[in-house]
């Protein structure tokens, strides 16, 4: 059977996101609870952020499902969400795919 051209399987592709997403590096508090029930707060950045969600760089290894806060600190909004996907560990932490559950525009103070 052949292959599909590259043209269906980068639309195929596309039709699974839920909106544009960029590359950019926005300073994020990320707040989650500990093991013991603790407040955990940590500082880090995104690599890509879209209307419902971000691709964070964490130093904290956090479990997929994991409900958490995040804080955009350049606008102050903050936003209750989860980890969805979980990449590599990289020299400056841990790849987090995090999706937004109650996503506000403007949210990134970008024109997504």
């Amino acid at each position: 059977m052949p292959l599909p051209n590259m043209a269906f399987r980068e639309t195929k592709f596309q039709e699974k996101r839920r909106g544009v997403r960029v590359n950019s590096r926005v300073p994020v508090a990320i707040e989650w609870e500990g093991p013991s029930g603790q407040n955990t707060r940590a500082e880090a950045h995104t690599r890509i952020v879209g209307p419902y969600g971000c691709l964070v760089v964490l130093s904290q290894n956090l479990e997929m499902e994991k409900r958490l806060r995040v804080t955009n600190l350049t606008n102050h909004r903050s936003c209750p969400a989860i980890i969805v996907w979980k990449g590599n560990e990289r020299a400056e932490g841990w790849e987090l795919g995090i999706e937004l559950l109650e996503p506000e525009m403007g949210f990134w103070g970008l024109d997504l």
